[in-house]
């Protein structure tokens, strides 16, 4: 249900695949999109949801607009929608706070553990509440999912085994994207929907093996509270299973449970508005929620090669992995 007094959202990042999905969200939820902030300047997509927000390129003017915003009280922008680079999470959460708003931020939420803890003293410095887009909690697939997970018996191991393989061109490495320091590699920019979910479904991480890390593929293991699982993410189109390459598909998403596949290929197109109507509620994915994930990505980030002996991912057998 929409808000009965619209609030107001700033957007950083309107350029890139996912902000509109976070246009749309804004709209759904019957709220106004008065500020946004991209360095690219061409962005027609903003026609098709706010074509009245006003525009900046560069922060330091976007910063002032906000900072104006606040002090005139009537436009004082309520939450700040952050769609940016990885690396540059972090600052943009702190520019939302330090203008009296509330941050709605991408996966991943920071690039290392410890930037949580200071993000979160500045939420408890300034009453301010930040939240990660986790929107595979809110599928439902997902959702019945767990519920079945915990309704097994607590001693239940289970056997996961996760393939996700998204083909990319060559403007992937040049990209922001394909710069670690910037993206925190593959497994944190393709992969870390995929293990909050398996967190939150399976439990903490008790153990991690990586057995492949390179820039457009990675590959390990980790033993959950309640799941063994073998994961395999490529951005190589070479690495696709045969049947997906006949086909002329270029993505591959697979999650199998006990040997059992586990369709959520649909349902997709409008978890972005549910999760913020989640937030707007209350009732959003915090700094906590967010930690296991982002640990369990700086973990594998970390990781020393561990040679490919006694159980691994077996894409590791049949694909080319050079």
């Amino acid at each position: 249900m929409a808000n009965n007094t619209p609030l107001n959202f700033a957007l950083i990042g309107a350029a890139g695949y996912i902000a509109p999905r976070h246009m749309k969200a804004i709209k759904d939820t019957g709220n106004n999109l008065v500020a946004i902030l991209d360095k690219f300047d061409s962005i027609g997509i903003i026609d098709s949801y706010f074509p009245e927000a006003d525009f900046f390129a560069e922060t330091e003017r976007f910063d002032r607009h906000l900072d104006k915003l606040r002090r005139q009280g009537e436009k004082k922008i309520d939450y700040v929608s952050i769609c940016s680079p990885n690396y540059l999470h972090d600052s943009h959460i702190r520019l939302a706070l330090r203008n009296d708003a509330h941050a709605i931020c991408e996966k991943p939420l920071v690039l290392n553990p410890w930037n949580l803890d200071s993000l979160g003293i500045i939420e408890n410095e300034t009453g301010k509440r930040i939240f990660n887009i986790l929107q595979l909690r809110l599928h439902p697939s997902i959702m019945k999912l767990r519920q079945e997970i915990q309704s097994a018996p607590a001693d239940k191991i289970f056997d996961v085994d996760l393939t996700y393989i998204t083909s990319r061109g060559n403007w992937y490495h040049w990209s922001w994207k394909g710069d670690s320091s910037k993206s925190g590699g593959i497994a944190t920019n393709i992969g870390i929907h995929f293990f909050d979910m398996l967190n939150w479904i399976f439990g903490s991480v008790k153990e991690s093996t990586v057995h492949l890390s390179k820039p457009d593929k990675a590959a390990g293991m980790l033993i959950l509270e309640r799941a063994r699982v073998r994961w395999f993410l490529s951005l190589d189109h070479e690495t696709l299973p045969k049947a997906q390459k006949e086909a002329g598909q270029r993505t591959y998403r697979s999650i199998q449970i006990e040997g059992h596949e586990i369709e959520f290929s649909d349902g997709f197109s409008d978890l972005h508005s549910e999760s913020y109507k989640e937030i707007i509620a209350g009732n959003g994915f915090g700094l906590n929620e967010a930690r296991p994930s982002v640990e369990t990505v700086y973990s594998i980030r970390n990781a020393e090669i561990s040679p490919l002996s006694g159980d691994y991912h077996p894409f590791l057998k049949n694909n080319p992995l050079k």
